[in-house]
Protein backbone atom coordinates (compact mmCIF):
# COMPACT_ATOMS: atom_id res chain seq x y z
CA UNK A 1 0.00 0.00 0.00
CA UNK A 2 2.82 2.17 0.96
CA UNK A 3 4.71 1.89 -2.29
CA UNK A 4 1.24 2.41 -4.44
CA UNK A 5 0.82 5.79 -2.50
CA UNK A 6 4.00 7.02 -3.14
CA UNK A 7 3.64 6.24 -7.10
CA UNK A 8 0.41 7.62 -6.67
CA UNK A 9 1.73 11.43 -5.10
CA UNK A 10 4.55 11.27 -7.46
CA UNK A 11 2.31 10.99 -10.20
CA UNK A 12 -0.14 13.92 -8.83
CA UNK A 13 3.19 15.92 -8.34
CA UNK A 14 4.30 15.96 -11.96
CA UNK A 15 0.94 16.49 -13.02
CA UNK A 16 0.74 19.89 -10.77
CA UNK A 17 4.15 20.74 -11.78
CA UNK A 18 3.13 20.13 -15.21
CA UNK A 19 0.38 22.65 -15.12
CA UNK A 20 2.69 25.08 -13.00
CA UNK A 21 3.62 28.06 -14.85
CA UNK A 22 3.69 30.83 -12.27
CA UNK A 23 7.38 31.55 -12.00
CA UNK A 24 8.54 29.25 -15.00
CA UNK A 25 9.80 30.59 -18.22
CA UNK A 26 6.99 29.70 -21.13
CA UNK A 27 8.08 28.25 -24.46
CA UNK A 28 7.45 29.86 -27.50
CA UNK A 29 6.02 27.27 -29.99
CA UNK A 30 7.93 29.33 -32.97
CA UNK A 31 10.91 29.59 -30.73
CA UNK A 32 12.64 26.64 -31.98
CA UNK A 33 12.07 26.93 -35.68
CA UNK A 34 13.63 29.95 -35.62
CA UNK A 35 16.34 29.58 -33.96
CA UNK A 36 17.20 26.51 -35.73
CA UNK A 37 15.95 28.28 -39.55
CA UNK A 38 12.88 25.68 -40.11
CA UNK A 39 11.30 28.56 -39.89
CA UNK A 40 10.15 29.77 -43.62
CA UNK A 41 9.80 33.58 -43.82
CA UNK A 42 8.39 35.51 -47.11
CA UNK A 43 11.59 35.77 -48.54
CA UNK A 44 12.50 31.99 -47.99
CA UNK A 45 9.40 30.84 -50.70
CA UNK A 46 11.06 29.74 -54.05
CA UNK A 47 8.84 28.78 -56.75
CA UNK A 48 9.57 26.94 -60.29
CA UNK A 49 10.78 29.69 -62.77
CA UNK A 50 9.99 32.14 -60.65
CA UNK A 51 10.97 36.03 -61.59
CA UNK A 52 12.46 38.33 -59.36
CA UNK A 53 10.91 41.91 -58.89
CA UNK A 54 12.53 45.29 -58.06
CA UNK A 55 11.64 48.57 -57.24
CA UNK A 56 12.70 52.16 -58.83
CA UNK A 57 12.56 54.40 -56.23
CA UNK A 58 12.07 58.34 -56.08
CA UNK A 59 15.60 59.96 -54.32
CA UNK A 60 13.40 63.17 -54.19
CA UNK A 61 11.67 64.01 -50.91
CA UNK A 62 8.99 65.69 -52.96
CA UNK A 63 8.64 66.31 -56.64
CA UNK A 64 5.94 66.00 -59.63
CA UNK A 65 6.61 63.39 -62.16
CA UNK A 66 6.46 64.64 -65.52
CA UNK A 67 7.22 61.25 -67.02
CA UNK A 68 8.18 58.17 -67.24
CA UNK A 69 10.02 56.68 -69.91
CA UNK A 70 10.16 52.58 -69.75
CA UNK A 71 10.90 51.86 -73.50
CA UNK A 72 14.75 51.24 -72.96
CA UNK A 73 14.32 48.64 -69.96
CA UNK A 74 11.60 46.57 -71.69
CA UNK A 75 14.13 45.94 -74.94
CA UNK A 76 16.31 44.25 -72.43
CA UNK A 77 16.66 40.24 -72.94
CA UNK A 78 15.35 38.51 -69.32
CA UNK A 79 12.91 41.45 -68.35
CA UNK A 80 9.16 39.65 -68.45
CA UNK A 81 7.45 42.86 -67.29
CA UNK A 82 7.35 46.31 -66.02
CA UNK A 83 4.62 48.39 -64.17
CA UNK A 84 3.39 52.08 -63.79
CA UNK A 85 1.47 54.41 -62.00
CA UNK A 86 -0.78 53.49 -65.63
CA UNK A 87 -1.46 50.04 -64.50
CA UNK A 88 -2.73 51.07 -61.19
CA UNK A 89 -6.61 51.74 -61.12
CA UNK A 90 -6.62 55.52 -59.83
CA UNK A 91 -9.46 54.82 -57.10
CA UNK A 92 -11.77 57.34 -55.33
CA UNK A 93 -11.58 58.50 -51.72
CA UNK A 94 -12.80 55.61 -49.92
CA UNK A 95 -12.43 55.02 -45.72
CA UNK A 96 -12.15 51.68 -44.77
CA UNK A 97 -10.99 49.36 -41.59
CA UNK A 98 -7.65 48.11 -41.75
CA UNK A 99 -7.05 46.05 -38.53
CA UNK A 100 -6.78 48.95 -35.85
CA UNK A 101 -7.43 51.84 -38.15
CA UNK A 102 -8.95 53.19 -41.05
CA UNK A 103 -7.56 54.09 -44.94
CA UNK A 104 -8.32 55.04 -47.56
CA UNK A 105 -7.75 53.30 -51.19
CA UNK A 106 -7.00 56.53 -52.77
CA UNK A 107 -4.07 56.86 -50.46
CA UNK A 108 -3.14 53.54 -50.85
CA UNK A 109 -3.02 53.70 -54.78
CA UNK A 110 -0.84 56.81 -54.72
CA UNK A 111 0.99 54.58 -52.01
CA UNK A 112 2.07 51.69 -53.86
CA UNK A 113 3.14 53.48 -56.55
CA UNK A 114 3.64 57.62 -57.37
CA UNK A 115 0.72 59.06 -59.62
CA UNK A 116 1.47 62.56 -59.71
CA UNK A 117 4.05 63.24 -57.26
CA UNK A 118 6.34 61.41 -55.11
CA UNK A 119 5.37 62.24 -51.68
CA UNK A 120 8.77 61.05 -49.61
CA UNK A 121 12.27 59.70 -50.46
CA UNK A 122 11.82 56.29 -51.59
CA UNK A 123 8.24 56.43 -53.10
CA UNK A 124 7.63 53.82 -55.71
CA UNK A 125 7.92 54.75 -59.39
CA UNK A 126 8.28 51.47 -61.55
CA UNK A 127 8.78 47.70 -60.52
CA UNK A 128 10.50 45.22 -63.09
CA UNK A 129 9.75 41.43 -63.23
CA UNK A 130 12.58 40.24 -64.78
CA UNK A 131 14.21 36.47 -64.66
CA UNK A 132 16.99 37.24 -62.25
CA UNK A 133 17.93 40.27 -59.80
CA UNK A 134 20.76 41.33 -61.49
CA UNK A 135 18.68 41.75 -64.62
CA UNK A 136 16.18 43.82 -62.77
CA UNK A 137 18.56 46.12 -61.73
CA UNK A 138 19.87 46.72 -64.84
CA UNK A 139 16.45 47.41 -66.28
CA UNK A 140 15.57 49.87 -63.49
CA UNK A 141 18.95 51.95 -64.66
CA UNK A 142 17.90 51.94 -68.02
CA UNK A 143 14.47 53.87 -66.31
CA UNK A 144 14.15 57.32 -67.48
CA UNK A 145 11.66 59.61 -64.91
CA UNK A 146 11.68 63.62 -65.16
CA UNK A 147 11.34 65.03 -62.25
CA UNK A 148 9.91 68.73 -61.03
CA UNK A 149 11.54 68.87 -57.49
CA UNK A 150 9.59 71.04 -55.45
CA UNK A 151 10.04 72.30 -51.99
CA UNK A 152 9.85 70.00 -48.76
CA UNK A 153 9.57 70.02 -45.03
CA UNK A 154 10.96 67.62 -42.46
CA UNK A 155 9.84 69.33 -39.52
CA UNK A 156 6.51 68.21 -37.84
CA UNK A 157 5.68 72.00 -36.57
CA UNK A 158 6.43 73.76 -39.44
CA UNK A 159 4.60 71.10 -42.10
CA UNK A 160 1.34 71.83 -40.20
CA UNK A 161 1.75 75.72 -40.30
CA UNK A 162 -0.90 77.15 -42.45
CA UNK A 163 2.73 78.27 -44.78
CA UNK A 164 3.63 74.99 -45.02
CA UNK A 165 4.37 73.47 -48.47
CA UNK A 166 1.75 71.26 -49.24
CA UNK A 167 1.98 67.51 -49.81
CA UNK A 168 -1.53 66.53 -50.76
CA UNK A 169 -3.04 69.55 -52.57
CA UNK A 170 -6.42 68.33 -51.95
CA UNK A 171 -6.24 67.24 -48.15
CA UNK A 172 -9.11 69.20 -46.18
CA UNK A 173 -8.52 68.30 -42.36
CA UNK A 174 -10.68 65.78 -41.18
CA UNK A 175 -12.10 66.89 -37.98
CA UNK A 176 -11.59 70.38 -38.02
CA UNK A 177 -14.10 73.08 -35.90
CA UNK A 178 -15.23 74.70 -37.44
CA UNK A 179 -14.90 72.50 -41.11
CA UNK A 180 -11.74 72.75 -42.63
CA UNK A 181 -12.06 74.81 -46.32
CA UNK A 182 -8.31 74.96 -47.16
CA UNK A 183 -6.35 72.39 -48.13
CA UNK A 184 -3.06 71.52 -45.47
CA UNK A 185 -0.77 68.64 -44.23
CA UNK A 186 -2.88 67.69 -41.28
CA UNK A 187 -5.14 64.70 -42.31
CA UNK A 188 -7.46 64.39 -39.30
CA UNK A 189 -7.56 66.56 -35.75
CA UNK A 190 -8.85 64.71 -32.27
CA UNK A 191 -9.22 66.45 -29.06
CA UNK A 192 -9.14 64.73 -25.88
CA UNK A 193 -10.43 67.20 -22.80
CA UNK A 194 -11.31 66.70 -19.46
CA UNK A 195 -12.96 69.15 -17.22
CA UNK A 196 -11.67 72.87 -17.92
CA UNK A 197 -8.01 73.53 -18.35
CA UNK A 198 -8.16 77.11 -17.40
CA UNK A 199 -10.13 76.56 -14.04
CA UNK A 200 -7.09 74.48 -12.98
CA UNK A 201 -4.65 76.95 -14.26
CA UNK A 202 -6.26 79.59 -11.90
CA UNK A 203 -6.05 77.03 -8.89
CA UNK A 204 -2.84 75.72 -9.65
CA UNK A 205 0.41 77.09 -7.21
CA UNK A 206 2.94 76.36 -10.84
CA UNK A 207 2.22 75.95 -14.25
CA UNK A 208 5.63 74.19 -15.95
CA UNK A 209 5.14 73.88 -19.49
CA UNK A 210 7.87 72.00 -21.80
CA UNK A 211 8.02 70.99 -25.48
CA UNK A 212 9.46 67.24 -25.66
CA UNK A 213 10.64 65.98 -28.66
CA UNK A 214 11.93 62.17 -29.22
CA UNK A 215 13.20 59.78 -32.34
CA UNK A 216 10.60 58.09 -34.11
CA UNK A 217 10.53 54.09 -33.15
CA UNK A 218 9.70 51.21 -35.01
CA UNK A 219 9.40 47.30 -34.43
CA UNK A 220 12.99 45.31 -34.80
CA UNK A 221 11.81 42.75 -36.25
CA UNK A 222 14.42 40.70 -38.40
CA UNK A 223 12.68 39.50 -41.29
CA UNK A 224 12.45 41.01 -45.03
CA UNK A 225 9.19 42.75 -45.73
CA UNK A 226 8.83 40.05 -48.88
CA UNK A 227 5.75 38.07 -50.87
CA UNK A 228 5.83 35.68 -53.18
CA UNK A 229 3.18 35.98 -55.85
CA UNK A 230 1.68 32.68 -58.30
CA UNK A 231 -0.93 33.56 -60.85
CA UNK A 232 -2.33 30.94 -62.43
CA UNK A 233 -3.87 31.28 -66.49
CA UNK A 234 -7.60 31.14 -64.80
CA UNK A 235 -6.79 33.97 -63.26
CA UNK A 236 -6.62 32.44 -59.15
CA UNK A 237 -3.72 34.07 -57.08
CA UNK A 238 -2.18 32.95 -54.26
CA UNK A 239 0.34 35.74 -52.31
CA UNK A 240 2.49 34.64 -49.34
CA UNK A 241 4.02 37.64 -47.58
CA UNK A 242 4.92 38.65 -44.28
CA UNK A 243 1.98 39.96 -42.17
CA UNK A 244 -0.11 39.69 -38.74
CA UNK A 245 -4.03 40.27 -41.02
CA UNK A 246 -3.77 38.28 -44.26
CA UNK A 247 -7.27 38.92 -44.80
CA UNK A 248 -6.62 42.82 -44.81
CA UNK A 249 -4.08 42.05 -47.38
CA UNK A 250 -6.19 39.95 -49.36
CA UNK A 251 -8.96 42.60 -48.94
CA UNK A 252 -6.59 45.44 -50.48
CA UNK A 253 -4.60 43.70 -52.89
CA UNK A 254 -7.82 42.75 -54.56
CA UNK A 255 -9.53 45.95 -54.58
CA UNK A 256 -6.17 48.09 -55.90
CA UNK A 257 -5.36 45.29 -58.61
CA UNK A 258 -9.25 45.24 -59.61
CA UNK A 259 -9.76 41.50 -59.20
CA UNK A 260 -12.24 39.27 -57.79
CA UNK A 261 -11.71 39.03 -53.56
CA UNK A 262 -12.79 35.04 -54.29
CA UNK A 263 -9.20 34.52 -56.54
CA UNK A 264 -6.55 35.70 -54.07
CA UNK A 265 -5.79 33.60 -51.81
CA UNK A 266 -2.95 35.37 -48.69
CA UNK A 267 -0.58 32.85 -46.84
CA UNK A 268 0.61 34.50 -43.91
CA UNK A 269 4.96 33.72 -43.68
CA UNK A 270 6.61 34.05 -40.69
CA UNK A 271 7.30 36.98 -39.06
CA UNK A 272 9.21 38.76 -36.01
CA UNK A 273 12.63 37.15 -34.59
Amino acid sequence: MAIVAKRVSDEREAEEQNFNWVGTRAVRPDGVDKVTGRAKFGADLHLPNMLVGKMLRSPHAHARILSIDISSAEKLPGVKAIVTREDFLDLASEFVPAGEMMVNYRDITRNVMAREKVLYEGHALAAVAAVNAIVAREALALIQVDYEVLPHVLDVVEAMKPEAVLIQEDLLTDGADPPADKPSNIAKRVEFGHGDIETGFAKADVIVEREFNTRPVHQGYIEPHACVASVSEDGQAELWCSTQGHYVVRGHCARVLGMDVAKLRVTASEIGG
